[in-house]
């Protein structure tokens, strides 16, 4: 197995496998040294060693991923259930706003006389929200999240971001802000939240936040239905557009100033942690992340890149830190249209060729119809709900995308020279905020824009099976012609 020697693709596919398999059964200390020992006897044939040096790999990612999820699923305050306490809270995400209280992701730093850092979800009364990164005093009572109901279990959702109770409290005093490397990032977002946007509100305030921040709470249920309907609800998570814009913008700005390229990659590098400190770890994020990071290093180490690698490893580093992810919708859906922009769109593109189509359009529909096709069975098991019409939502809003984020980033910039810059540019970018939301409900508000049903499942399957198969026949007959 000389491609396991060469390759370090299958290295981090092993570990990525080992540490995922954590969630079927957990192995020990003892599992993982019975395993080594196994395998070191197993390596007396040498025909074997390759294959023996990926399942040490994967037993070690497994055991990673079994110390992990052990630690997730530790918690000292559900033994506290259904009592109150004096304690000491820091709010770790922003608000989000349902119709009858506020929830806060957070960690308790002090709960009576325990001294912890636990992650909770604090629920509050409608009305002031506590920003991010706000230490709160509060008397609060621990109680159990809600059980499954309606096709959605909280508690499941929670317990896999190592969240095991909900701290309610009717008042809290703000008595300070979270330092260190989190209250970086509680600055750091603040920041672009203030500055992407000035004089904008309401709905188009919303849209460009959804858009760069991945924070959507300030639209409204109807859009953000419309968004999901129409296929468009990518839009509101951060990807790897925003990121790349985020590194070339940085890049850009260190060539106007005169700077050396290599100066520009470090800039690069801190614009894109950054931004990722701001805009949290949302799977998207850092798999984006991780990915930029790895391009600048490679230039700067004069390395080819290679965009498989970088995207096991945006994997890895997200498995590692939490095994559950691999069950997240976000992740399945992230990891899934990357892949499918890898594999799919080369195929879609020549099969389009002849065609009298734009270039920029068809790209929009080759990437739409291989992102759709390839998220279509997550969406359906996750939400059971799958988009029909993205394809046509996604050409129609793709003139508005990239120009709406460098608006956005623009005005960030500009407004820290000369702030009536920044609000004309932010004015210009609510018409782009503005032409989306009416995307999103054109698309989204036509009969039959989602499939709901198990039948239309079905029906939608069986329509899949029969355009692969005709696109597999101009395949096969374009590689005879040829």
């Amino acid at each position: 197995m000389s491609a396991a020697r060469a390759s370090p693709h299958l290295f981090v596919a092993a570990l990525c496998v080992g540490i995922a398999s954590a969630n079927l059964t957990r192995i020990s200390w003892g599992g993982l040294a019975a395993s080594c020992v196994f395998l070191a006897v197993a390596a007396s044939h040498e025909a074997l060693r390759p294959w023996l040096l990926l399942a040490t790999l994967v037993s070690v990612g497994w055991w990673w991923g079994s110390a992990r999820l052990d630690a997730l699923d530790r918690s000292v305050l559900l033994s506290y259930v259904d009592t109150s306490e004096r304690s000491l809270v820091v709010a770790t995400g922003p608000t989000r706003h349902t119709r009858f209280q506020l929830r806060v992701p957070a960690q308790v730093r002090r709960f009576g006389r325990l001294r912890l850092r636990e992650s909770v979800l604090l629920e509050l009364p409608l009305g002031r929200a506590p920003p991010q990164g706000g230490l709160l005093e509060t008397v609060a009572t621990v109680r159990l999240p809600k059980p499954a109901k309606n096709g959605f279990d909280e508690r499941t959702w929670l317990r896999r971001h190592g969240v095991h109770v909900v701290l309610r409290a009717d008042r809290w005093r703000l008595v300070g802000h979270r330092h260190g490397l989190g209250g970086v990032a509680d600055r750091i977002r603040s920041a672009l939240a203030g500055s992407i946007a000035p004089g904008l509100h309401g709905e188009r305030r919303g849209v460009v936040e959804g858009v760069v921040l991945g924070d959507e709470q300030a639209l409204s249920e109807e859009l953000r239905q419309r968004f999901r309907a129409s296929g468009l609800y990518h839009l509101l998570a951060v990807s790897g557009q925003n990121v790349a814009l985020v590194a070339g913008g940085a890049l850009a700005l260190a060539w106007l100033l005169g700077l050396p390229r290599s100066l520009g990659q470090l800039a690069a590098l801190g614009s894109i942690g950054g931004y990722v400190l701001a805009v949290g770890a949302q799977p998207s994020v850092v798999r984006a992340g991780v990915a930029g990071a790895l391009v600048s290093f490679a230039w700067l180490a004069a390395r080819p890149g290679d965009r498989w690698y970088f995207l096991l490893l945006g994997a890895l580093v997200l498995l590692a830190w939490n095994p559950y992810d691999v069950l997240d919708a976000g992740f399945q859906l992230s990891f899934a249209a990357v892949a499918a922009i890898f594999v799919l769109v080369p195929r879609i593109s020549r099969g389009l060729e002849g065609y009298p189509l734009p270039r920029k359009l068809a790209d929009v529909f080759s990437i739409s119809t291989a992102c759709g096709l390839a998220t279509a069975p997550v969406l359906w098991l996750q939400f059971h709900s799958v988009p029909l019409l993205t394809v046509p939502a996604n050409a129609l809003a793709a003139p508005a995308v990239a120009p709406l984020l460098a608006l956005a980033f623009a005005a960030a910039v500009s407004g820290l020279l000369f702030a009536p810059a920044g609000t004309a540019l932010a004015w210009l970018n609510g018409w782009c905020a503005a032409y989306l939301a009416a995307c999103a409900r054109l698309v989204g508000g036509m009969p039959g824009a989602q499939v709901r049903s198990g039948r239309g499942f079905v029906a939608l399957l069986a329509l899949a099976a029969v355009g692969a198969a005709y696109a597999w026949r101009r395949w096969q007959s374009s590689l005879r012609s040829t």
